[in-house]
């Protein structure tokens, strides 16, 4: 089984125990900052490892409880997969915890669990009442049916109980997607001395790997993942889900901020004005009126903007969605589906919040006709829903597209016939944008191959797959081959794939020690020493000592006889000719060593080349020539 890896929050009102309660389930003390020691709250965002098997990772952050604070509480919230919400037992649920609440209802997140904390503060008898009390406040929220435990994390009450239910709980839910592109919203910056600038996120989708190519949007820099950390810890490769720090080359720190994202596909859209559904809070204090200015959080980025109604003026209370335009100051980078919040820039209070319908809007029309086209777009397109099941899936079959876009066969064969998607190995769909995407992946996979390897004919393809496998399925990857190869992209010889362009080379700093070993390996003619020799008077070390033998080899430079002698090249295609002219169509080893004046222990392995080259075959006690 594939491991797995989650993220977990802990949310609810200031000094109702959340870091405690890391603490008490990670031992790791989330409060780093100066301040926040002072203060006895939690400013910035705090993480902890709290379990790993070999099934399942699950980190922890904690989150930010203050009004103050709240941006930080948004930006830990979007990237995680179960909140536990933490309640004190001696004040219930406060405001700030129902603000915390509404603020996961708008971000979608459906797995909670209800930590009631400081249980040891509140008298023994009355700890039923208690319970009640807080479970009738969260009736008609995302936490209505969600589990409870009782803890104290001073007394350690509780703790076992609920990182049990944590970890069962995760190991029932899907992982995020670790197949798509690569996203991480940044949400801190900072320098390491000797290392240079590091960002920290959560992986909201796809995988992360030591020397990926990556870009820095919405501004468009291209960095490289020097290093990958989870938790402190170097790691390869960082998973959708998990919290990782990623040392960046080719940028500086005073370059990038919060809500930058990082990203390995130029496929994600970069935009300031995006069509919306949004839900607006029960208990809303002010109207929201047309073109009023708002503050919109999403994933770590908070930007400024106005939001556009179509068919009303303002807002005083609301129960269903609302479909309105969002026009912002800055460019985000964002996707259809994406969730966000809108908050009141003054006086600060949540408004609401939703999800992105389109992320590259147009301008429109105040009226109904606006509307109705915006719910078709809520809806979907045919080709909208066929898109997303592709981009989800990577590819499938029409039966399964028939499921998952909910469109009978003829709609969809209509669509598919569309030059955006392709039909490939007989049965299956995938997207041509994918295809490109995949294809610049191999090209970046093979140059950095070729870079490292320059004297190797191309990179096994069972390994050039194996590099992409966990994204996409190995169907798509072969196609992917096939087609570059079609096209010009790539070639192949025999199991190795490079680019179409690439030719084997030797490293410059190698080139004059291996014209001196040709030299020197011609110059002995047939009676050569032991190949290594030859090596080492050149100064060739033995590391690179076989990909250079199998270079010369490939061109056809030099032909080994055995594991101990080879003959230059062009030495072996004479020696060829002389036996070939000296011998009839067949000839014993007597004949051939009194040609070539070589003995046995030259001409036994040099005959035994020619069989292997098929210029001989062996016939008994003779060698007969091939016409």
């Amino acid at each position: 089984m594939e491991k797995r890896y989650f993220t977990i929050g802990m949310a609810g009102h200031i000094d109702h125990g959340k870091t405690s309660l890391t603490k008490a389930l990670t031992n790791v003390d989330t409060d780093r900052l100066k301040e926040e020691k002072e203060r006895q709250i939690s400013i910035e965002l705090g993480f902890a490892p709290l379990y790993e098997d070999q099934e399942i990772q699950i980190s922890v952050i904690d989150v930010p409880g203050h009004e103050r604070f709240i941006r930080q509480m948004i930006a830990g919230v979007a990237g995680i997969d179960l909140v536990v919400l933490v309640v004190a037992a001696d004040e219930g649920v406060m405001p700030q915890t129902k603000e915390h609440l509404d603020i996961l209802k708008f971000l979608g997140v459906k797995n909670g669990i209800v930590a009631i904390s400081k249980m040891d503060r509140v008298d023994e008898e009355f700890i039923e009442l208690v319970k009640d009390d807080i479970l009738g406040e969260l009736t008609g929220t995302v936490f209505e049916d969600a589990p409870f435990v009782l803890v104290d994390s001073l007394s350690k009450k509780g703790i076992p109980e609920i990182k049990e239910l944590i970890i069962d709980t995760l190991k029932g839910l899907e992982m995020r997607d670790a197949k798509g592109a690569f996203r991480l919203p940044i949400d801190q910056v900072f320098t390491v001395k000797g290392q240079g600038t590091v960002v920290r996120g959560t992986v909201y989708e796809g995988t992360v790997e030591e020397g990926q190519v990556l870009k820095i949007m919405p501004k468009g820099l291209e960095v490289r993942a020097r290093q990958v950390q989870v938790h402190h810890h170097p790691a390869k490769k960082a998973y959708a889900g998990q919290r990782a720090a990623i040392n960046l080359s080719n940028v500086s720190r005073e370059e990038l901020q919060r809500g930058d994202v990082l990203v390995s596909s130029e496929h994600f859209i970069v935009s300031k004005t995006i069509d919306v559904a949004i839900r607006v809070v029960e208990d809303l204090e002010h109207i929201v009126k047309q073109r009023m200015p708002i503050k919109l959080h999403i994933g770590t980025a908070e930007v400024m903007g106005r939001i556009v109604f179509f068919d009303r003026n303002e807002i005083k209370e609301e129960n269903g969605d609302i479909l309105c335009q969002l026009r912002l100051e800055e460019e985000i980078l964002t996707k259809r589906g994406d969730r966000f919040i809108l908050r009141r820039p003054s006086p600060q209070e949540t408004i609401g919040g939703g999800w992105v319908i389109d992320p590259r809007a147009n301008k429109y029309r105040f009226g109904n006709q606006t509307i109705e086209e915006l719910e078709k777009k809520k809806a979907g397109t045919p080709r909208e829903r066929i898109t997303a099941a592709l981009l989800d899936a990577k590819s499938l079959p029409l039966t399964e597209l028939i499921k998952r876009t909910a469109l009978d066969d003829s709609t969809l064969r209509e669509h598919l016939a569309h030059p955006e998607f392709v039909f490939y190995n007989g049965k299956e769909y995938t997207l041509k944008l994918l295809i490109d995407s995949i294809e610049e992946d191999m090209f970046d996979v093979l140059q950095e191959f070729h870079h490292s390897h320059s004297m190797k004919a191309g990179m096994n393809k069972a390994e050039l797959l194996q590099s992409l496998q966990k994204r996409f399925p190995k169907s798509l990857l072969d196609f992917v081959v096939e087609n570059g190869i079609t096209g010009g992209a790539f070639k192949r010889k025999e199991q190795f794939v490079s680019l179409a362009g690439f030719v084997p080379y030797v490293p410059k700093s190698w080139a004059k020690r291996t014209e001196n070993l040709l030299l020197d390996l011609k110059k002995d003619g047939l009676k050569v020493r032991y190949l290594k020799d030859y090596f080492s008077a050149a100064g060739i070390p033995e590391s690179i000592e076989y990909d250079l033998r199998k270079f010369l080899e490939d061109q056809h430079l030099l032909v080994q006889l055995d594991d101990q002698f080879a003959y230059h090249g062009d030495v072996f295609k004479e020696a060829v000719e002389k036996l070939q002219k000296g011998t009839s169509d067949e000839f014993e080893v007597g004949a051939a060593k009194d040609v070539l004046d070589l003995s046995r222990k030259y001409m036994i392995p040099f005959l035994e080349r020619l069989d292997a080259k098929g210029l001989t075959k062996r016939v008994e006690n003779k060698r007969v020539w091939k016409k």
